[in-house]
């Protein structure tokens, strides 16, 4: 068979060869098979490192959000008497208290 375009003909000989090397199919089979249908493939991956790290920013916000909190409950602790008479009007025992409204 007689082709005019020879260079055409000498690409199509070497894929022929990289095709019937069993090694190199065995290889490409094998990172086709890692990449798209394993059960750890590289996409479930990536989709799972995905997914942890935006978990661990949740994490840390929650984290500040609780250190937030804690800073407060320990200053209405220490202004717990404090809170409690301005907000609710308590009082000790033999003592007036007068509230004055301003109009």
């Amino acid at each position: 068979m007689h082709l005019g375009n020879r260079p055409l003909l000498t690409l199509f000989e070497g894929f022929n060869e990289i095709l019937t090397n069993k090694y190199l199919l065995t290889f490409f089979l094998f990172l086709v098979w890692i990449i798209f249908f394993d059960k750890h493939s590289l996409i479930t991956n990536h989709k799972l490192n995905d997914k942890l790290n935006e978990l661990e920013e949740e994490n840390t916000e929650y984290l500040l959000m609780i250190e937030e909190t804690k800073e407060e409950i320990g200053e209405l602790n220490q202004n717990l008497e404090k809170f409690a008479r301005e907000k609710y009007f308590f009082q000790k025992e033999n003592e007036d208290v007068f509230v004055i409204v301003k109009n």
